[in-house]
């Protein structure tokens, strides 16, 4: 059985934009610690330490650290709103206020990866972050006063 995706639905269309966008610049965030790691000659584990010039390589480094941070808030915010996202587009909502909340989130969580990389000022991190969460809340709000009849 094929799953046929209806791309001719603007609201799913534009979430599945977006969430791609996303998952992509997780994807960066993802090899730019490999490259760190690499650079800093910085491993997690005795086993790639020891491939790349022995166990003393098996260490921290702050920026390496400060990228699986990043990676870490992305799963923890990204994931939710592939999620929520997706249930969203199931209520059939206006296209319009649709891009708006998945345009939102994307380039809310871009400024995050954008301060957290380069350590911008505070609260830029923390702002762009907070921003992110409104359309992921409204989006949740819809879901619920939606089903709430249901119960």
């Amino acid at each position: 059985m094929a799953l046929a995706l209806d791309l001719n639905n603007e609201v799913f269309s534009s979430f599945l934009f977006y969430a791609t966008l996303l998952l992509l610049k997780m994807y960066a965030v993802a090899i730019l610690t490999g490259q760190l790691r690499l650079r800093r000659k910085a491993f997690a584990n005795p086993e790639d330490s020891l491939r790349h010039g022995g166990l003393k390589f098996c260490r921290e480094d702050a920026d390496v650290e400060r990228c699986r941070r990043l990676h870490h808030n992305d799963m923890e915010c990204v994931y939710p709103f592939l999620f929520i996202g997706a249930l969203y587009c199931m209520l059939d909502p206006s296209p319009s206020i649709a891009r708006l909340h998945f345009r939102i989130f994307f380039l809310a969580r871009l400024v995050h990866t954008v301060a957290y990389l380069f350590a911008l000022k505070a609260p830029t991190r923390s702002l762009a972050y907070t921003v992110g969460q409104i359309p992921c809340f409204s989006m949740a709000f819809k879901i619920v006063v939606n089903v709430a009849s249901y119960w």
